[in-house]
């Protein structure tokens, strides 16, 4: 996850901007760089591969500059390198932009560009965004309308900060969607700008937030904020404790919601440094496994517990589909007691965002022995599933500090369906066109996802009618029959309700007993091959006098005239509909957890990592 961070005032911008970098490190990144005008009305602008250690060992003289930008880069378009390292300038080096997100379009923009005799110098995505801002200045735009016309032009989900040599008191940042947030931080004297108020934190007083469609124009006194539309927006400051957990929460009131509304980040972190978008193919770093020994695959285990279960249950279908591997998913607490067969063609895939669960090592640990490949999915570099397994797929979630996991299930799906794409290329089963329109689907999935987050309030007034049931049935189908064990799980972990997910056709075969009109049920209804078997389900909800509530795909009118409660998602395709279907049961979790009182990032009985039987 990608950090930024602006400094606009009167001491030496470049130990400050290195500061914030450096606590921006836990997010993980490859290379970083900083961008600071200089007295004399100069940019410069240095660049380091790996670690902050090498920016600062080319740094030199911190020089005089009082403004500035900096960025911490995981590789998306382009490898890890100086090149492609932040920020990036327009033809003449007098715009430097920082960015995070993926521009979606980037492709048509920067041949329109080139078109117009601009040149570019790395592989990224971002440095169209420089160039355009260049473009629109050139044409009479000032720079504050030029960022904004540019930003109106770029599809997906975006922040990005951006200074201008011939405008040396000013930092403008921009948000649109949910790419991360952009915090302004005000002090005397002195402004910041940061993806994350942890960088800035013992430094201001108070701070605004940026949301959606929001610009932010900053000099060191003041900050001004308008909508892209150009309509001003007013703020009102927070003032900023200096306690470090505060600081990490931020304007969220809780680490859970703060973790689900960081989801589209966690998708575009999981996609960093594997997909090549010039060539539209899918590079796993590292990938050991020869095209021979992929194709000798004849059958995967995919093993978990609990959140991570479920992730293997919808990576098991992604896989089967994808690669047309057949898949077996199994809780690793049961696999490891049952001798299973397993030999040199049976892949194994373990999912455990810690990398420390104690049922899913020993299972890996049994699968070792009996000489099957192994590849772990997990959330935390170096755990001792990393180093059980042949291959590690590292979600780069960054921490999570609530116990019940939000984004690392997402990173998990994220990185499984990555997988499969990579082993049905390597069997033959993926054309190189039909890679493309899976890749062009995926790198939509953060702006959509983030479309679903700003439904909180709706979700949000749904749990206040909700929050004292005892009870809740969640249904699903192929696909998200998992995400409804998932959002099952998630109310009973935050907000103590026994809740079940269930296959919706198993329904008759029990459960239906269970429904009447003091019986929640919530059905994961979008329109996808079992639509219409969905639906059945829900014709008989209603015949009992259920409390139904639907999550379905927008523009479904069908739906809304059948139950009240409609949560309406952006269409998406099968396979990854779990990536948004899971968001609101997330919500709906968490809001009500909040209404019963209950203690959301610490649930009573529960622990982060389970390393005990």
């Amino acid at each position: 996850m990608c950090g930024i961070i602006g400094y606009a005032g009167n001491k030496l911008a470049v130990p400050i901007i290195l500061s914030g970098l450096k606590r921006l490190e836990y997010r993980g990144y490859d290379s970083s760089g900083v961008a600071v005008l200089e007295p004399n009305g100069e940019l410069v602008i240095r660049k380091g591969e790996g670690k902050l250690s090498q920016l600062i060992a080319v740094m030199g003289n911190p020089g005089q500059g009082t403004l500035g930008i900096g960025h911490t880069r995981w590789a998306t378009h382009g490898k890890p390198n100086e090149a492609n390292a932040h920020p990036h300038t327009d033809q003449h080096g007098n715009i430097a932009a920082v960015h995070n997100g993926i521009v979606e379009n980037y492709r048509e923009i920067k041949e329109r560009l080139q078109g117009q005799g601009h040149h570019f110098k790395s592989q990224t995505d971002s440095e169209v965004i420089p160039h355009l801002i260049q473009s629109l200045m050139e044409k009479g735009d000032s720079f504050e309308e030029a960022v904004r016309k540019a930003a109106a032009q770029l599809h997906g989900a975006h922040a990005i900060v951006v200074i201008n040599a011939k405008e040396p008191g000013k930092i403008i940042g921009v948000r649109i969607g949910h790419a991360g947030g952009l915090v302004v931080g005000y002090a005397h004297g002195e402004m910041y700008l940061a993806s994350d108020l942890t960088a800035i934190a013992p430094q201001i007083k108070e701070a605004a937030y940026l949301h959606d469609g929001e610009m932010a124009v900053i000099t060191p006194a003041s900050a001004r904020f308008v909508r892209l539309d150009g309509t001003p927006v007013a703020k009102e400051p927070q003032a900023v404790t200096h306690d470090p957990v505060s600081a990490a929460k931020g304007q969220y009131r809780h680490f859970m919601l703060k973790e689900i509304m960081e989801q589209p980040e966690t998708l575009m972190s999981a996609l960093r440094d594997r997909i090549d978008f010039q060539s539209s193919k899918v590079t796993l770093p590292g990938f050991p496994f020869k095209q021979a020994q992929i194709k000798a695959i004849d059958r995967a285990v995919l093993l978990g517990m609990g959140t991570s279960l479920h992730a293997a249950q919808i990576g098991g279908r992604m896989i089967e589909r994808l690669a047309r591997i057949p898949c077996e998913v199994e809780n690793a607490s049961e696999f490891r007691y049952r001798d299973a067969i397993l030999g040199p063609n049976t892949l194994v895939i373990s999912v455990t965002q810690s990398g420390e669960t104690v049922d899913t090592l020993v299972a890996m640990a049994e699968a070792k022995i009996k000489g099957a490949p192994q590849i772990a999915v997990t959330n935390v570099a170096g755990s001792e599933a990393t180093r059980k397994a042949d291959y590690s797929l590292l979600i780069n979630a960054g921490p999570e500090i609530a116990v019940a996991s939000t984004k690392t299930f997402i990173g998990s799906v994220a990185c499984l369906y990555l997988l499969g794409l990579t082993l049905g290329e390597m069997r033959g089963i993926l054309s190189k066109e039909s890679i493309r329109q899976h890749i062009d689907h995926l790198v939509k999935l953060p702006e959509q996802l983030g479309e679903v987050l700003q439904l909180a309030p709706q979700v949000e007034m749904i749990a206040r009618d909700l929050a004292k049931k005892p009870n809740f049935l969640i249904l699903g189908r192929g696909i998200n029959f998992p995400v409804a064990m998932e959002g099952a799980l998630k109310l009973k972990e935050v907000s103590y309700i026994h809740a079940e997910g269930y296959q919706a056709g198993e329904m008759k075969h029990g459960p239906i007993a269970l429904i009447d009109e003091h019986m929640p049920v919530l059905a994961i209804a979008p329109k996808d091959r079992l639509y219409d078997k969905m639906m059945s389900n829900i014709e008989e909800v209603r015949a009992r006098e259920g409390r139904l509530i639907a999550i379905a795909t927008k523009g479904d009118e069908s739906i809304g005239e059948k139950v009240k409660d409609v949560v309406f998602l952006p269409e998406v395709t099968e396979l990854l509909s779990p990536l948004l279907t899971v968001a609101p049961l997330q919500l709906l979790a968490y809001y009500i957890a909040v209404r019963r009182g209950a203690d959301v990032d610490q649930p009573r009985n529960l622990a982060k990592t389970v390393t005990v039987e």
